[in-house]
């Protein structure tokens, strides 16, 4: 792990400047815990509010972005370069008339919106950016991230069924579905990194990294971010709205400010995801010493981002069977053979005095993984794909009278 030079977010400095001042007023005796509030509330202020403007931000860069893969402009109206637009669509939704249909659950209705966005705001305090910037370290970090964001699918089942719409409800239930079903690959993805790791703190996992993860175990790497993927609803796995079909899904009948926050907890989610990636496989803030470890850590996360924009700008939208056949046919089955490779190689090549990996050990891992990995996708494609690419020439019906001319 390298020391950056320089903190941009720092636990331990925000405590002591928050400790001077309250020794200074006096209160020598309580100045120990009440730095510490205000030294955590003080920072999570700044985490969520930076959060959030990023969100703003990301909106616009997503629109450009794929806008230029399409071949368009993309938002250019308000602003330089169309940055304005975030600050746009805020103001017009917040003006915006916050309708409540009259058969809704009002109660439900109402908390949906906040169910589905605490999840991924308190995802934020268990991310270890730094060696000490972050909020919260939990020696059961990683746990604490698959059990929040199982919330999601209850919180989008609130939503439909709250709103008393039945495109909604279909939409909200769709999306519960394939929710649960992807936490499975998820978590197996998850169990291989613990495997090597030994742990379930994420700074642990960012220290026992001496090679990134997605390096020594590309599949695992691909077990979870298909399944992240489809737990954010991005393409290919968007069928939660899936427009042509649902009306808007789950959230067709918010209006107003709740279906701007309903909204800000969905593009808010590839921020939150490229940084569990970046921390789980991509060596968290390691980097050369020349950049804090912030910066690099910010730089990978852009680089993920970028890459799921990809995605989502190339790829076509896959049926709801194909969606949930993938889950359990294809991505379970890799996440448990991931986890048995994983498993095998650790009891072969871990210390068993220092129970400890070396490089040269996860290289030797890397080596067999890549490999297998690669056969494993090459055989999943020829035998599990289409089989039949060419299409059969058409036939037509003779009720269809489409005969040439004299023949009978």
């Amino acid at each position: 792990m390298n020391t950056s030079f320089y903190h941009l977010i720092d636990f331990y400095s925000f405590y002591d400047m928050f400790y001077k001042i309250f020794e200074s007023l006096g209160f020598s005796n309580s100045a120990s815990w009440m730095s510490y509030l205000a030294a955590g509330g003080s920072l999570s202020f700044l985490a969520i509010n930076l959060l959030v403007l990023s969100t703003a931000f990301y909106t616009w860069f997503e629109r450009r972005t794929i806008a230029r893969f399409q071949v368009r402009r993309g938002p250019n109206r308000n602003g330089p370069f169309g940055l304005g637009q975030p600050f746009a669509d805020v103001i017009k939704l917040i003006m915006k008339e916050d309708t409540v249909p009259t058969e809704a659950d009002k109660p439900v209705f109402t908390i949906a919106p906040i169910a589905l966005l605490a999840p991924t705001l308190l995802i934020i305090t268990v991310i270890p950016i730094d060696d000490s910037s972050f909020l919260a370290t939990l020696n059961i970090g990683i746990l604490f991230i698959v059990g929040i964001t199982s919330v999601n699918s209850i919180a989008i089942f609130m939503a439909g069924w709250g709103s008393r719409n039945k495109y909604a409800i279909l939409g909200s239930m769709r999306g519960a579905a394939m929710l649960i079903s992807y936490e499975i690959p998820m978590a197996l993805g998850i169990t291989s990194v613990l495997l090597i790791s030994g742990s379930l703190a994420m700074t642990e996992i960012v220290a026992k990294q001496d090679i990134w993860f997605i390096v020594v175990m590309p599949m695992g790497f691909f077990v979870f971010m298909a399944a992240a993927t489809a737990e954010m609803s991005r393409t290919p796995f968007d069928q939660i709205e899936a427009e042509s079909e649902l009306g808007s899904g789950y959230n067709t009948e918010f209006s107003g400010i709740k279906f701007a926050i309903l909204f800000l907890a969905e593009f808010m989610a590839p921020i939150v995801t490229s940084a569990v990636v970046t921390t789980l496989f991509l060596g968290g803030s390691q980097g050369f010493d020349f950049l804090p470890g912030q910066i690099w850590f910010i730089l990978k996360m852009f680089v993920v981002i970028f890459i799921l924009l990809w995605i989502r700008s190339t790829w076509p939208r896959l049926r709801i069977d194909q969606i949930m056949g993938f889950a359990w046919k294809i991505l379970m089955e890799l996440g448990f053979i991931n986890i048995f490779l994983i498993a095998i190689e650790v009891a072969v090549l871990m210390d068993p005095v220092t129970g400890l990996l070396t490089p040269q050990d996860m290289l030797i891992m890397a080596g067999i993984n890549w490999v297998f990995t690669i056969i494993t996708l090459l055989v999943l494609a020829n035998f599990l794909g289409k089989r039949n690419y060419d299409r059969p020439d058409p036939v037509p019906s003779p009720l269809a009278n489409m005969q040439p001319k004299g023949e009978k």
